[in-house]
């Protein structure tokens, strides 16, 4: 991946804030849940989705649905990050989703007006007129591709035979399902973009809730301390101010950690400087002509060779 492409990546699927103190690696590739396994997909591979993203709520989870929304139909909920494949019967297929500021910006009802298998992604105008730094090198389009934002499958919601720019899509960065994403519409793991990708058809009728409708449906929501979406509760609140004071602590921790790293480094540099100017004063070498450490380690390293 290229550098620019690199920081694009980053910001187009930034989450709220990293989780601190993983557990420590194992040997091997870790355990994977089925249906989030590596995907040959054509001619890419789309890598397993590793577990410590297929949280609570962040999986593809058949459920009781209770909503009067028809079967074979699509309901986003941008609010609880979640979306439902309707089913007969009062059942749903739920799947947890990212939701990007583009995502916020269309309420109601549409439909799939067109959908595509690895699709090309190009930045709209006013993305490249506030940000050509990032975007303006791929104003001509980014070919769809394991490094292409909108991931192995794409939606397209219309209204009234008009594109709405809403997108339903896969991504490349899993860490961001569940959470707010400073870019883009609506994210899943590619995994479950493919799985909803073969369920819904051009014409499926598509439902993005309001904020009184997820609050009626789901009940109030909220961000836990590492920005994944959680039901509001006492306990979730307790439970999030607890993990943000030891997120807080760690934080303080690593900077005196990473200052004294820095002062002992500063001192050993200081150190190294006095000791390659006392060598060259030995030798009567003047200060301005005295060789950096480097180059004296070189010409040590050349003489005894």
């Amino acid at each position: 991946m290229s550098f620019s492409l690199a920081r694009l990546v980053a910001v187009l699927a930034l989450p709220l804030v990293a989780a601190c103190g993983a557990p420590p690696r194992t040997e091997g590739p870790p355990a994977t849940l089925p249906g989030y396994e590596a995907v040959q997909d054509g001619e890419f591979l789309i890598p397993a989705v590793d577990p410590k993203y297929l949280v609570e709520g962040n999986t593809r989870t058949e459920v009781a649905y209770t909503a009067d929304d028809p079967p074979n139909s699509i309901v986003v909920d941008v609010f609880a990050r979640k979306l439902y494949w309707v089913m007969e019967g009062g059942r749903a297929v739920r799947y947890g989703i990212a939701v990007g500021r583009e995502g916020l910006t269309f309420k109601g009802r549409g439909y799939v007006g067109r959908k595509r298998e690895w699709p090309s992604w190009q930045p709209t105008a006013n993305m490249i007129r506030s940000r050509p730094d990032l975007y303006a090198a791929y104003a001509g389009g980014l070919s769809g591709g394991l490094e292409n934002p909108l991931g192995a499958r794409a939606l397209y919601l219309y209204r009234g035979g008009r594109d709405t720019m809403f997108r339903i899509h896969g991504t490349i960065e899993n860490s961001s399902i569940g959470r707010a994403t400073s870019a883009g519409c609506i994210r899943l793991f590619n995994q479950d973009a493919m799985d909803l990708y073969a369920r819904a058809d051009t014409g499926t009728r598509v439902k993005v809730r309001s904020l009184d409708e997820s609050l009626a449906i789901e009940g109030p929501m909220m961000d836990d301390a590492f920005g994944r979406v959680v039901p509001e509760t006492p306990e979730a609140i307790a439970q999030r101010e607890r993990e943000l004071v030891e997120i807080a602590e760690y934080e303080k921790r690593e900077a005196e950690r990473q200052a004294k790293e820095a002062e002992e480094a500063r001192i050993a540099a200081e150190k190294a400087e006095k000791k390659r100017l006392s060598s060259c004063k030995r030798k009567g070498i003047a200060a301005e002509d005295c060789p950096v450490l480097e180059t004296a380690a070189a010409e040590t390293g050349a003489t005894n060779g």
